[in-house]
């Protein structure tokens, strides 16, 4: 006989006040009409993908089970603690209902211009901020993930992938580029899913809590996922020969657990990532060696743009700041009015 975990008190609390709800909902349509007699016992579950109004639901035992979604529940991400029930009469289709969803530790938002912004994952320990030599390079891109790390508290890992595509000459060059962030305390990899360079290094990372990959499309993230799970078979493409740019594969992020320990979210690639749903303050905290220059410039509403006095400008002069981090800082900011939509 298979243990059940029990529920904490908070958990059934959260259910109690779930059912109130339900009860005095309009019981007209959805899953909302459904008799609450048709479930078992109500259990803890873990959300492995969202589908629309439907979520694999993982339980204790590493069954998965595909659920609908109370209308109550506002929110629902890969990676999300969920109090949820299986139905009595199982018919290999969607065979649950999702009640509630715990507390989140941390929760990655990808801006959208035209839903606004969209929740990826949660509860993630490791952000793994995958770039590629193919199609390019983007340090600015890199720091803009980085802000989005600072920012949600989630640390972050630098990989870059297809370095097998490089000269020896050119890898040195591209490492002497990624320098002035290991000198800011950031970890990075170069690595390659078709030779394995790397591989094993990137392993060690992901051993123990939960991961996500996050990056353009086109930089080799089902590639890698493929290498780290052989046999997974994740669909990939090739990039686009036309344009240059890489070709959406990974539709709704999934979240997959290695052989050797951890959890791993493959999240969809895109072109951009946004940061207009930030303040230029929080984009100023979000580069961490300009905190020991906040609140040192001449004026307090300083722009850190073109101010006189400003501390940060000073620091870049000096050379305490690299000039390539504080260009793609400008580039960021003038990025947001110019990016951001009219309804925000």
């Amino acid at each position: 006989m298979t243990k059940k975990k029990h529920l904490t008190q908070r958990q059934q609390q959260r259910i109690v006040d779930n059912a109130g709800k339900r009860l005095r909902a309009p019981k007209n349509k959805g899953v909302e009409s459904v008799d609450d007699t048709s479930f078992a016992a109500a259990e803890t579950g873990l959300i492995l993908s969202r589908f629309g109004q439907h979520a694999d639901v993982e339980d204790s035992e590493g069954t998965v089970v595909r659920c609908n979604m109370r209308r109550s529940v506002a929110s629902l991400v890969t990676g999300d603690r969920v109090v949820w029930r299986r139905s009595l009469q199982p018919t290999g289709g969607v065979d649950g209902v999702i009640d509630a969803v715990e507390e989140r530790s941390s929760v990655l938002l990808r801006p959208d211009f035209y839903d606004g912004l969209k929740p990826v994952a949660a509860n993630i320990d490791l952000m793994i901020i995958v770039s590629a030599v193919l199609p390019a390079l983007s340090l600015n891109i890199i720091d803009r993930y980085l802000v989005a790390a600072e920012m949600t508290g989630i640390k972050p890992l630098l990989v870059i992938n297809k370095v097998d595509l490089l000269s020896s000459v050119e890898l040195a060059q591209t490492e002497q580029q990624l320098a002035l962030y290991r000198k800011l305390g950031y970890d990075f990899l170069a690595v390659s899913a078709k030779s394995g360079v790397g591989m094993q290094q990137l392993l060690d990372y992901l051993h123990s809590g939960t991961s996500i990959f996050v990056g353009q499309s086109g930089v080799g993230k089902s590639s890698l996922m493929n290498h780290l799970m052989p046999g997974l078979e994740a669909h990939t493409r090739e990039v686009s020969g036309n344009s240059g740019l890489g070709q959406h594969t990974t539709t709704v992020s999934r979240l997959y657990h290695l052989p050797e320990g951890g959890d791993l979210i493959d999240s969809p690639g895109i072109r951009e990532f946004a940061l207009w749903h930030l303040t230029p303050e929080e984009v100023t905290q979000g580069f961490t060696e300009f905190t020991p220059w906040l609140g040192r410039c001449k004026f307090r509403d300083c722009k850190h743009i073109s101010d006189p006095g400003c501390a940060i400008q000073h620091a870049v002069e000096s050379g305490d700041v690299s000039t390539e981090r504080y260009d793609s800082y400008l580039k960021i900011l003038a990025s947001m009015a110019q990016d951001k939509p009219n309804y925000f």
